[in-house]
């Protein structure tokens, strides 16, 4: 398969407005996100929502793409910007990274490649880590993926993502939010309208399994820090 990532981001996030050009450092944190991704050696663009992203990434040397504001998700705004750079199909694996993870792992973007490339029948391939602390098992804002995952593997099938606290004695894995998509897959991901366990759960992962897509989900040690609010941004200020 063929790989592209993209880090969709735009200014006007809920809890952080401007969080894409906050300053971690030194440099705006969409810089430091598409500094790490372009580490994995693959090819790496910003599909941007403003025009300001696409002066500070391009000032960085990067290539951005700049897409309707308007866009619902960052997974409509991949799509738009994969339109644009590659009209003829020529990547067949979208790799779907946060602009909100200044220091993701790069391997973390060829994990969901591989897990592509291998399992034949992964549509989009995703990541989970163990849980972080034992709140996370009633913690709303934790993300939960139920895997179909033995004893001694590394990645599986995953059979439902949940906010809920998830009964029995076993291991809970929450969910990390990067996406590895089949081309098709993202397409009928996008096409689709908002499903009801997605509007219930708020979870839109849970629209591409009600379609029927075949999420795989590989196994890391810890999740990447993600800046979602003030209180982030201070933490991973102090980590530079």
């Amino acid at each position: 398969m063929k790989p592209l990532i993209l880090i969709p981001t735009r200014m006007a996030a809920t809890r952080l407005p401007g969080k894409p050009l906050a300053d971690i450092g030194g440099k705006p944190m969409i810089v430091r996100a598409w500094e790490q991704a372009m580490v994995s050696g693959l090819p790496v663009a910003v599909a941007a929502g403003d025009p300001e992203i696409v002066a500070v990434v391009e000032a960085a040397g990067g290539r951005a793409v700049l897409t309707d504001p308007a866009l619902p998700s960052g997974s409509d705004r991949v799509l738009a910007a994969l339109e644009t750079l590659d009209p003829e199909g020529e990547y067949d694996a979208i790799i779907n990274l946060q602009g909100d993870m200044p220091f993701a792992d790069p391997g973390l973007a060829t994990a969901c490649a591989a897990l592509l490339h291998g399992e034949p029948t992964c549509d989009i391939a995703t990541l989970v880590a163990p849980e972080a602390d034992p709140s996370d098992r009633t913690n709303v804002d934790v993300v939960k993926a139920v895997l179909a995952l033995a004893e001694g593997e590394r990645h599986a099938r995953a059979l439902y993502f949940t906010r809920s606290t998830l009964y029995g004695d076993a291991p809970v894995w929450r969910h990390i939010g990067l996406y590895g998509y089949r081309r098709e897959a993202l397409r009928r991901f996008c096409a689709a309208p908002p499903s009801p366990l997605e509007q219930r759960e708020r979870l839109e992962q849970l629209r591409a399994l009600e379609l029927g897509l075949s999420i795989w989900a590989a196994v890391i040690a810890e999740a990447p820090i993600s800046v979602d609010n003030p209180a982030d941004l201070e933490a991973a200020r102090r980590s530079v």
